[in-house]
């Protein structure tokens, strides 16, 4: 299988260091990607891992996003920086897309999910009911009923599948493609395992969704900037899950590192380090 990794938009909360770490007063703009996956299978054709922010949403940012999220996030907002252009951009059809897997349906996760209407929506059953009917004012918030008002092809999914290097997990796309529960974040938040197609590489690459922001926090979860830190306090639909599966992810990626890949939905660095590798193997995307 090729991987392609896609950044699907880049917010510019305002915090600097406090957000990105690195140097920056909190005035200065942080940096935060939306990183995605499509990958080309033999057999299923593409499948994307998370949609990002859509078309529409591009074009009516504040109706559809919300108000809160615009001005706190700050995206830019441009429609070349959405998966449908950007698989347009690699040569592709949208409806060559037909299977989609979602970490969650957070409003930068799902957005584009009216872009591709024949694909296959994969998603945990925990957070398909949490999206659609939610209880919480957090959740009514975070979910936008609007990325879904065009009906979806859902297919749901739940824990108890094989184990996946100790984790639970559940086939989402043959073989190659596995939901890895991981709530916490959200309801029914998980990450995704792609079989990597390196044999000098790992054997795998995990989207771990938003089970952690900053790439360090891999390492020691106190590394993580302040803001950044607080903010997944804030937002985790229950913290202690959300903490103890970011646990679990830095055990993975200290004892299986060199057969998995990890990384993270919105860490900059780790996006630029695996685009780079990509454009190594393949030159440059075209323009």
């Amino acid at each position: 299988m090729k991987i392609h990794h896609l950044n699907l938009c880049t917010m510019c909360p305002f915090g600097g260091r406090l957000v990105s770490g690195g140097q920056g007063g909190v005035l200065a703009q942080g940096e935060i990607v939306i990183h995605a996956l499509l990958v080309e299978t033999a057999n299923d054709g593409l499948v994307l891992v998370d949609t990002g922010i859509g078309l529409e949403d591009m074009r009516a940012p504040r109706r559809r996003l919300g108000f809160g999220f615009v001005q706190m996030a700050r995206p830019q907002l441009g429609e070349e920086h959405t998966a449908a252009r950007q698989v347009e951009r690699l040569g592709f059809s949208r409806k060559d897309v037909r299977h989609i897997v979602c970490t969650h349906l957070d409003v930068d996760h799902a957005g584009g999910l009216p872009d591709f209407p024949d694909a296959q929506i994969h998603v945990h059953r925990r957070e398909h009911e949490a999206a659609l009917a939610p209880k919480t004012f957090l959740e009514r918030e975070r979910y936008k009923q609007v990325q879904w008002a065009h009906g979806p092809k859902w297919e749901l999914h739940e824990a108890g599948g094989d184990k996946w290097f100790g984790l639970d997990s559940v086939q989402a796309v043959a073989e190659d493609v596995l939901m890895i529960p991981l709530p916490g974040h959200s309801r029914g938040h998980c990450a995704v395992a792609v079989r990597a197609d390196d044999p000098v590489g790992p054997e795998w690459l995990l989207h771990a969704g938003d089970a952690y922001f900053f790439h360090m926090e891999k390492e020691d979860p106190e590394c993580c900037p302040p803001l950044l830190r607080r903010f997944q306090e804030t937002v985790a639909i229950d913290d202690t899950k959300r903490i103890a599966n970011a646990k679990r992810v830095r055990d993975l990626h200290r004892e299986h590192g060199r057969k998995v890949r990890v990384f993270s939905a919105h860490d900059p660095h780790e996006f630029r380090a695996l685009a780079e590798t990509e454009r190594d193997r393949s030159g440059p995307l075209p323009a």
